[in-house]
């Protein structure tokens, strides 16, 4: 692991590099949600398991996140914190697919076109508050403008896979919730849905990349 501070209009950023000995052919930028950082579980899942398959991971801290706050900010502000690190994501010279988990998916889709994004990963993309279908963010998602993968938990409150538009290329994680947990009693330990959403985000990756 290597961490770099990137400096931007919204304070400092991290970015924690997780690299491996084989050859990259994309970046993997993933940040975390309004709700915690780069420890959840999904994104430590993907930063252990991509680079042995051939991609970088960079796991992103926002500003505010870095600055010990417990309240994220406006969405512009998370967007322009965003948009200022991309160079150091891009200076590896490699393609770079902009992922984010719940706000931080958002974060990447509304971003992904003016950056150059090769293709956004969408981790428990949140579709809508809970219980409150109507105030839908479909079009963030399907604005995005780049190919778009979505990992969703089967319980998901802000939007279970069956809610997406149709033709959302989507990967469900059975019986888990937002944070991707999976109660004891579905039979299925968090190993083994780490391992859904790793393989999922391997194979679409190498669709694209080879």
């Amino acid at each position: 692991m290597e961490t770099e501070t990137v400096g931007t209009p919204a304070g400092d950023a991290r970015i924690t590099w997780h690299r491996d000995a084989t050859p990259a052919r994309a970046v993997v930028a993933v940040s975390h949600g309004a709700g915690g950082g780069i420890e959840a579980r999904d994104l430590r899942a993907l930063a252990a398991a991509l680079p042995a398959r051939g991609y970088t991971v960079a796991l992103v801290e926002q500003p505010w996140r870095v600055a010990g706050k417990k309240l994220a900010p406006a969405p512009k502000t998370l967007d322009s914190g965003w948009t200022a690190l991309w160079p150091a994501l891009e200076k590896p010279g490699l393609p770079v697919v902009a992922g984010g988990r719940s706000a931080g998916a958002r974060v990447a889709c509304r971003t992904a076109r003016d950056l150059g994004a090769q293709a956004v990963l969408a981790l428990s993309f949140p579709l809508h508050p809970p219980g409150r279908p109507e105030k839908s963010r479909a079009d963030e998602l399907t604005g995005a403008g780049v190919p778009t993968l979505v990992v969703q938990g089967g319980r998901d409150p802000f939007g279970r896979p069956g809610e997406f538009p149709p033709g959302t290329e989507i990967t469900e994680v059975a019986h888990a919730d937002h944070g991707f947990a999976v109660p004891k009693k579905a039979g299925v330990g968090e190993a083994e849905s780490m391992a859904v959403i790793t393989d999922a985000v391997e194979a679409w990756l190498d669709g694209m990349f080879g």
